[in-house]
């Protein structure tokens, strides 16, 4: 175990730290889980101290997929204080190489597939043109490959 999650553990105890294969944070059960022999290194412990951030920050769902963008860029945020105490600094291009991840994705979800206009999330799963009208669905998963159905629009609203 290395010193940084002995540390955290210590501190906050009242949020579970559990070997995984991946990182994330449960709000479910307040665990974050975390990659062991990723914490060897700086991305590990970045990203250790990024669920962390979510954890303090007391996040738990979204509501939208810029939401969740913006979940994203306050754990950072808060990550980034926490590593000062620990003497740690988070490299910035890290932190905008994984925000662009999130970016990216929202950015594929929002393109209509009709004219290929970037639009508005209406609904947790439903996108709205706001050129051509058009209607689609995205995946409920941030994990997964982005698909984008189309459904047809019943009613023309404006905008």
């Amino acid at each position: 175990m290395t010193k940084l999650l002995s540390v955290l553990r210590t501190k906050y105890p009242g949020i579970s730290f559990v070997p995984k294969d991946s990182f994330y944070w449960s709000p479910r059960t307040s665990t974050v889980f975390y990659v062991p022999e990723a914490l060897e290194g700086a991305n590990g412990q970045w990203s250790l101290l990024h669920e962390l951030g979510h954890a303090l920050l007391g996040h738990s769902n979204f509501k939208s997929d810029f939401g969740l963008l913006k979940l994203e860029s306050e754990a950072w945020v808060k990550a980034q204080k926490e590593a000062k105490n620990h003497t740690i600094t988070i490299d910035p291009d890290h932190i905008e190489d994984c925000l662009d991840s999130y970016r990216d994705w929202l950015y594929q979800r929002s393109t209509c597939p009709g004219c290929l206009s970037s639009s508005l999330q209406i609904e947790p799963r439903k996108y709205r043109c706001f050129n051509c009208n058009n209607l689609w669905n995205v995946s409920s998963s941030r994990t997964c490959r982005t698909y984008r159905k189309n459904q047809k629009a019943s009613v023309i609203e404006a905008f």
